[in-house]
């Protein structure tokens, strides 16, 4: 992972009984993978949002031991979620949370794009009142089927 990715938390935590439900990360996996096609697919580097590391664990005898863990950013756990099982209920949920997030921001895109309209159109009648300001007195402007005269 690049220095300018924040990272969000490990692959093992996710498929925890608390998170996301599977019960081996075995089974979990397959959605690392899954989700590693998808940022690949969309232009993403797969190395700034997933790192392989190796980490030392106590098990049970008390013996130490080193296991494989999944360090993922932000938007790998986005992607995550958007790969994982839909037939558990908070990934349903998670799935559920990105698309009105998503309507969410279309919606703001398009005030933001009609406010600059809005804006656009108060700035040219603005530059046409200055223009006609400069016309000679008796002049006579037509606009389509409107006609006036210059009087000031």
């Amino acid at each position: 992972m690049t220095n300018n990715t924040v990272i969000s938390t490990e692959g093992r935590n996710l498929y925890r009984q608390e998170s996301l439900d599977y019960g081996d990360y075995r089974n979990f996996e397959g959605v690392i993978e899954k989700a590693k096609l998808a940022c690949f697919n969309s232009g993403h580097r797969i190395d700034d949002h997933f790192a392989d590391v190796s980490k030392m664990v106590e098990i049970g005898s008390g013996a130490i031991r080193e296991i494989k863990v999944m360090l993922l950013s932000r938007y790998a756990c986005y992607i995550v979620i958007q790969n994982a099982d839909p037939n558990k209920e908070i990934v349903a949920q998670g799935q559920t949370y990105f698309a009105i997030q998503t309507r969410r921001q279309e919606l703001a895109d398009e005030r933001g794009e009609d406010e600059r309209r809005v804006l656009l159109r108060g700035e040219i009648r603005r530059h046409n009142v200055r223009s006609l300001s400069f016309r000679p007195k008796g002049e006579i402007l037509c606009l389509g089927r409107i006609c006036t005269t210059f009087t000031y």
